[in-house]
């Protein structure tokens, strides 16, 4: 018996097989492309979502045929607040719009507005979320709008496919801003405030439950032998929180991918959303967690060793060689906006303090520290939320680095563990509810952590260091950020038109 996995991520969909000693048999992905047409978009095709798990199943099924015919579970796990809109024929009616879109600032703005529904949605509305989305759209494209049969999130529209079924998770239902955290179920006023109403919503399971079987044919087409369940799943945040065991009380992982995370498994709902911190559903019944979510992580040294024309690994390997102490040069990361702590899709990325002799390496230097400045604002949001943090696994692309983690362990004054096979991700997370979904068992017993590679200490010379850093990181941002507005948008900002883009908020042709 096997277990899949499957990840709708940003830049890729990832998929994994696991057997029934949560071994990782094989994994496989395919990529993806962003669709940026105008100024804070960000867009995806939803069907190419389901043309790269068709490849990236098809290569586990190539490469290992026995063990992917005895599949009996599925899990999903998906890039969270993405808006799928569909019409009556279950078809989408425009290009998704992604969490890292930033048109909807002032729909977020109002909806902060609206008394109550911030406290029990978990958050403050941002600009990422699905239903500012929807209000933008509402007024932006009303015919688009009207025709609105059902809302999902992008990993569903992958449950769409396989079973027939719209259906969500909690933790994926979350991030939508729509979701009553505390009752587990959709808020009506939430809902009242965008102009929807329950019918446009997809069912809600949890993550660890049953949500459909898959359709005959594509159990054909893939190989697989009926019936095959698929289980709620769970937005990508909490399905790596499942994979890395953590789901009690307490728990936590610093996750440094694309985008960042500081996440906090929870007994309990703990909702702070004045610190612009996320409290929401986990994806195992009776749990929820705290999360600050920083949009850039290690997109930034990807972003800039594009930039220099080098390899990451080479950058990082010069960078580390010439390291003496905190860069001269301070990097403000916000290269696509950010939510913790400024919930500001304005603010952009910054080199500060350039000089003649400032060469590759103090600038990737400066990348690095400034990614773990940001990740440091998010632990004094934390805080101040009530979750201070004593210590918490780190994983994602950037956490391969060990001089990149010891970076980060300083600037935060925490111990970070390191783990094997932490890079399995939210595709590993997911195949894990499969089985739960299956058979029934014991979160606890399945759910376990990885076995530890290290624990870096942070550096007491260099975490005192960092907090003068920290503090002028802090202060640059604010002297700055009137420069990220601009007088057409007023109090709040607003990004300008660029040549040759539509200018934001214009109707689509």
């Amino acid at each position: 018996m096997t277990y899949l996995g499957i990840d709708v991520g940003t830049s890729a969909v990832k998929a994994v097989l696991v057997d029934q000693h949560q071994a990782v048999l094989d994994q496989a992905s395919a990529d993806l492309a962003i669709d940026r047409p105008d100024e804070l978009w960000s867009e995806q095709d939803p069907d190419a979502w389901w043309q790269a798990v068709e490849t990236a199943v098809g290569r586990l099924r190539q490469n290992n045929p026995s063990p992917f015919a005895a599949v009996r579970g599925i899990g999903l796990s998906g890039q969270m607040h993405g808006a799928v809109l569909l019409g009556q024929d279950d078809r989408p009616l425009r290009p998704a719009i992604l969490w890292n879109d930033g048109r909807s600032f002032r729909e977020a703005d109002e909806l902060a507005r609206k008394p109550g529904l911030s406290h029990a949605a978990g958050v403050l509305p941002m600009p990422g979320f699905t239903a500012p989305k929807l209000l933008w759209l509402a007024r932006q494209e009303p015919d688009v709008f009207r025709a609105v049969r059902t809302v999902l999130l992008p990993k569903d529209y992958i449950r769409l496919k396989l079973t027939g079924e719209r259906i969500t998770d909690m933790s994926d239902a979350a991030g939508t801003w729509w979701l009553d955290e505390a009752a587990r179920d959709w808020s009506d006023a939430a809902l009242a405030a965008t102009g929807l109403d329950r019918s446009q919503m997809p069912g809600l399971v949890e993550g660890s439950a049953r949500s459909g079987h898959v359709r005959k044919d594509v159990a054909e087409r893939w190989g697989l032998t009926l019936p095959v369940i698929v289980a709620g799943g769970a937005g990508d945040a909490a399905a790596g929180g499942v994979g890395l065991g953590v789901v009690e009380d307490g728990a936590a992982f610093v996750s440094l991918g694309t985008s960042g995370q500081l996440f906090v498994s929870t007994s309990r709902f703990k909702p702070a959303p004045e610190t612009l911190i996320h409290a929401f559903c986990h994806a195992l019944p009776g749990r929820w967690f705290q999360m600050a979510a920083m949009l850039n992580g290690a997109s930034c040294l990807a972003w800039a060793a594009a930039l220099l024309g080098q390899d990451i690994d080479r950058l990082l390997r010069e960078a580390e060689a010439g390291f003496l102490g905190p860069a001269r040069i301070l990097f403000l990361p916000y290269l696509s906006g950010e939510r913790t702590p400024h919930n500001n899709p304005h603010a952009r990325g910054v080199f500060f303090g350039l000089s003649p002799d400032t060469a590759h390496a103090e600038l990737v230097q400066s990348v690095l520290e400034g990614v773990a400045f940001s990740f440091a604002d998010a632990a004094a949001c934390l805080a101040q939320a009530g979750t201070p943090l004593t210590g918490a696994g780190v994983v994602g692309g950037g956490a391969r680095s060990r001089f990149w983690t010891r970076i980060l362990a300083s600037a935060l004054a925490l111990p970070l563990i390191r783990y094997e096979g932490a890079d399995k991700g939210p595709a590993f997370g997911a195949a894990r509810l499969a089985r739960l979904a299956l058979t029934g068992e014991d979160p606890g017993a399945v759910c376990t952590p990885p076995p530890i590679i290290e624990v870096v200490e942070p550096d007491p010379a260099l975490s005192n260091a960092y907090r003068g850093r920290l503090e002028a990181f802090r202060r640059l941002y604010q002297a700055l950020a009137p420069e990220f507005r601009t007088d057409r948008d007023g109090p709040g900002g607003g990004s300008g038109p660029r040549l040759g883009t539509r200018a934001e908020g214009s109707t689509r042709g």
